[in-house]
């Protein structure tokens, strides 16, 4: 059988969320070992998703793209990423990390992937802020690195991406200059897999975008047996109406980095 359905951003992020939390790795680390959920607006909703907790996920993100520009959450405002051990809440994301062995679960969006499997994740720290402090230890130690990341994220190449730019070679920006860090070694999940993970459909991204209220919307189309799709079809319409994302741009009157937007530079 086949079926179709569209997904706003905010569906999709809690449909990964959903797909993230049935993993078997997550699961195992879950209760026996340790997970670090980085900061990014989908790993809020994994967040909500293992703790069954509800939390502003705007705020659960040092970066953000909102109105139009690169930018940073309100530190004020900001959430600090979840570490647990065996499902109980820890402290201190960056001292946990020291004890990370290849059992445990690092789990960071991404800002960009392409048909490659290669991610991708701006940076506007010039030392590479999370993924800069955690991606050696995981490389080294063969910690298990989950990419939640949505359809509306897929590049042609993040590798020829990440060439072009660089906060030092960046010229003019409206908002602002980053990088772009590549991550070729992360288990990327898509809607695509989620959907996989959930219900074992087998799925493909048929049309992107969308107009009131559907900016950054993908359809799908799915195909399994009966059950399977009453089953998708079931769990797509109890996410339906997620709601959106809270504005969570910092007030520019309130910063100190000089962007164009703030150096009204044409």
């Amino acid at each position: 059988m086949l079926a179709t359905f569209t997904l706003t951003v905010p569906e999709s992020k809690r449909l990964i969320a959903k797909g993230v939390k049935e993993l078997p790795e997550v699961k195992r680390a879950l209760k026996q070992h340790k997970i670090i959920i980085a900061g990014g607006t989908t790993n809020g909703y994994i967040v909500e998703e293992l703790t069954g907790k509800k939390l502003r996920k705007g705020y659960y993100t040092a970066g953000t793209i909102n109105q139009g520009l690169p930018c940073v959450t309100d530190p004020e405002q900001r959430i600090e990423p979840l570490t647990l051990e065996a499902g109980q809440e820890q402290e201190d994301w960056l001292k946990f990390l020291d004890s990370f062995g290849n059992q445990d679960v690092f789990i960071k969006g991404a800002n960009a992937f392409d048909a490659q499997g290669v991610a991708g994740v701006l940076a506007a720290n010039c030392e590479g802020g999370t993924v800069g402090s955690s991606l050696g230890i995981l490389l080294a130690r063969g910690s298990q690195l989950i990419i939640p990341v949505s359809l509306e994220k897929r590049i042609n190449s993040v590798q020829q991406a990440s060439k072009m730019v660089g906060i030092e070679r960046i010229d003019y920006s409206l908002g602002m200059k980053v990088g772009l860090i590549p991550i070729s070694n992360g288990k990327i999940v898509t809607e695509l897999e989620a959907l996989k993970i959930l219900t074992g459909v087998k799925s493909e991204q048929i049309a992107a975008g969308g107009v009131g209220g559907s900016t950054g919307a993908i359809t799908l189309a799915i195909e399994g047996e009966e059950e399977q799709i009453k089953e998708t079809m079931s769990l797509i319409k109890e996410i339906k109406g997620e709601p959106a994302l809270e504005d969570n741009k910092k007030d520019c009157n309130l910063c100190d980095e000089q962007c164009n937007r703030v150096l009204n530079i044409e």
